[in-house]
């Protein structure tokens, strides 16, 4: 199935969405707007490091992303976690799994032996990437050609949380790479609304937003 996208059953989506509402780790404010890096204004913030914090919730992600693995990448020989975020979750799922796993950086170290890729890796093995977010697929697919330049066979991308933009779901159709995410920016949206977390209004609002980030100005 080359270059598909996958979620998770829905009923997975949405206990994946709760576990990262529950810790904090998504904010929601419509009304007051966040700055992203790219200097885009969004009405969401997701910051899933905060997950690492709380065991119990830390255990049900990994085991979630395990199962995906395992289900959607049989054939897996290596996983690779992306700077910084990917790594601890790369890690985790590798050690519970019993497979290699090395990370990579957003660029090579500029001392000792200059290493982009850390870790111990041979030409050619199946390798699933790890990530903890996917936006719009940029700097998730520029890991892949890192590790394709290496050699290796990167066969998919596992993630915890996608907001789903149409750039993303073209960039992996154009890579030829399934990707497959824990849970996804509609699920977590139905979510909110159900527990009350936002309105009706709010969630137009966000769902708006969407369909058009990089020229959404905020409600104001």
């Amino acid at each position: 199935m080359q270059g598909s996208f996958y979620l998770r059953s829905m009923t997975n989506a949405k206990a994946v969405a709760e576990k990262l509402l529950q810790v904090n780790a998504v904010k929601l404010n419509p009304e007051q707007p966040f700055t992203w890096a790219s200097g885009w204004k969004s009405p969401i913030y997701c910051d899933n490091r905060k997950v690492l914090s709380f065991p119990f919730i830390r255990d049900y992600i990994k085991s979630e992303m395990c199962n995906v693995i395992f289900e959607k990448f049989p054939e897996a020989e290596l996983l690779a976690g992306v700077a910084t975020a990917g790594i601890a979750w790369g890690a985790m799922a590798a050690d519970q799994l019993k497979l290699p796993y090395i990370y990579v950086r957003p660029k090579p170290k500029e001392h000792g032996l200059g290493n982009q890729i850390e870790g111990f890796y041979e030409k050619g093995q199946k390798t699933v990437v790890i990530e903890d977010l996917v936006s719009t697929g940029k700097s998730s697919l520029q890991v892949v050609d890192v590790l394709k330049a290496q050699g290796l066979n990167v066969i998919g991308m596992v993630s915890i949380f996608t907001y789903g933009f149409p750039a993303a779901t073209e960039a992996f159709k154009a890579a030829s790479l399934p990707y497959q995410s824990l849970t996804d920016y509609p699920s977590l949206i139905e979510l909110a609304l159900k527990k009350g977390i936002i309105s009706p209004e709010q969630e137009g609002i966000l769902l708006k937003w969407r369909d058009d980030p990089a020229g959404w100005k905020g409600t104001l």
